[in-house]
């Protein structure tokens, strides 16, 4: 699914996601749990303001984001 992401740019572009839009919602990124560099793609583990688990995947060449996964955590986790 593709989503509109608002990020941090720093010595290099596009370096770390702090919001993202999905549909009529924004999600503030709270915490950066993983994060890896592919081929072609950057890939973000975060956890949001709404306490959930996303997989953010950047496709460098086009710059498009998508969301790859969602998880509830449920408290404690």
């Amino acid at each position: 699914m593709k989503l509109q992401v608002m990020t941090y740019a720093g010595y290099r572009g596009d370096e770390r996601p702090v919001r993202f839009t999905l549909g009529a919602t924004t999600r503030q990124v709270e915490v950066i749990e993983d994060r890896w560099y592919g081929e072609d793609h950057d890939y973000f583990k975060v956890v949001a303001d709404d306490g959930n688990l996303y997989l953010l995947r950047h496709d460098r060449e086009a710059d498009e984001w998508e969301l790859t996964m969602t998880e509830t955590l449920t408290r404690g986790e």
